[in-house]
């Protein structure tokens, strides 16, 4: 999974909770995950919608728009106003991110096959 995010105190959770055959990645531009096909390869991607290192409307729009993907994009944090405008762009699930380890975990399960 990717976490796009440049908080390191979140990624330190995430990866601390992470399930034992998963990997995390994370990152602060779309850009450093690689093309097409190297995005691809992940199952979901925990975006930050509250990072100031990135705007994450611009992350979902490269994803979707202009590297066409459908990978899953499960938000985290945000206002209402963001979130609605994320769900414009085409962003899938919101959650709060104090739910991040729980709702990474939830998602682990549902993506392992």
């Amino acid at each position: 999974m990717i976490l796009l995010s440049s908080d390191a105190d979140l990624g330190a959770r995430l990866q601390a909770a992470c399930p034992a055959q998963w990997r995390l990645r994370q990152a602060s531009d779309v850009a450093v995950l690689g093309d097409f096909a190297d995005i691809l390869q992940y199952r979901f991607l925990l975006l930050d919608l509250e990072d100031p290192a990135f705007d994450p409307l611009d992350a979902i729009d490269t994803l979707r728009r202009e590297l066409m993907l459908n990978i899953a994009i499960i938000c985290l944090g945000g206002d209402a106003a963001l979130r609605d405008a994320a769900r414009l762009a085409r962003a899938d699930r919101f959650f709060g991110r104090e739910e991040a380890v729980g709702v990474m975990q939830l998602f682990c399960a549902q993506y392992d096959w």
